[in-house]
């Protein structure tokens, strides 16, 4: 009987730990790039979160839009996420500044998860925002391609290789940080850091 209950325990307990492992790994992303983030988005916005309210299993966060850089003709108030992070649910905080990319379900609402690209607004650095502006749209024709292992090699011209994997900087790294994939004069794409390319 001794061992009959322990082995049900045992079972239990591996039951659990299996079902916990299961719902961490429900939501996994690949990490982006601010610009490939951008590209991507149907909305980018720098908003601040005013206020917050759950309503069955997604969490509404109000915002007020300080800046569209990419998206619809109107004002976003409300965002929305799962209130799940096993559902890539998003936690933000009131009252902070966040720079977000999301998507537009088909009744217009903003819907964004961990997946997406959402960063504190104050821990962006001036080339990433001024590239906001115009500098990364300029990009949506490239495709930047993440190099964490050699070789990487590039199978077409429009890529650029994003090595910032390779010293596990990742999204601190100077690439991450201070330079777009764009396009040259070739049609081939290269990484800048400073002023776009010349149209010549």
């Amino acid at each position: 009987m001794t061992w009959s209950i322990s082995s049900c325990f045992i079972t239990l307990v591996v039951l659990f730990l299996w079902r916990i492992e299961d719902v961490a790994e429900a939501c996994r992303c690949a990490p982006v790039h601010l610009q490939q983030a951008f590209c991507s988005a149907d909305v980018v916005i720098r908003a601040k979160v005013v206020g917050v309210k759950a309503v069955s299993g997604n969490t509404n966060y109000y915002v007020q839009q300080i800046k569209m850089f990419k998206g619809p003709d109107r004002v976003i108030h409300t965002i929305f996420t799962s209130s799940s992070s096993a559902s890539c649910g998003v936690t933000l905080e009131l009252t902070k500044e966040y720079l977000f990319t999301g998507r537009l379900n088909t009744d217009g609402k903003m819907l964004i998860g961990m997946c997406d690209f959402i960063q504190y607004w104050e821990d962006l650095n001036g080339t990433q925002r001024k590239s906001l502006t115009q500098r990364y749209q300029s990009g949506c024709d490239c495709t930047i391609i993440r190099c964490s292992s050699l070789p990487c090699p590039v199978s077409a011209p429009d890529e650029c290789l994003w090595t910032d994997w390779l010293l596990a900087d990742g999204q601190s790294g100077p690439q991450a940080k201070y330079s777009a994939c764009l396009k040259r004069s070739d049609g081939s794409c290269a990484w800048y850091r400073g002023m776009a390319p010349s149209k010549k």
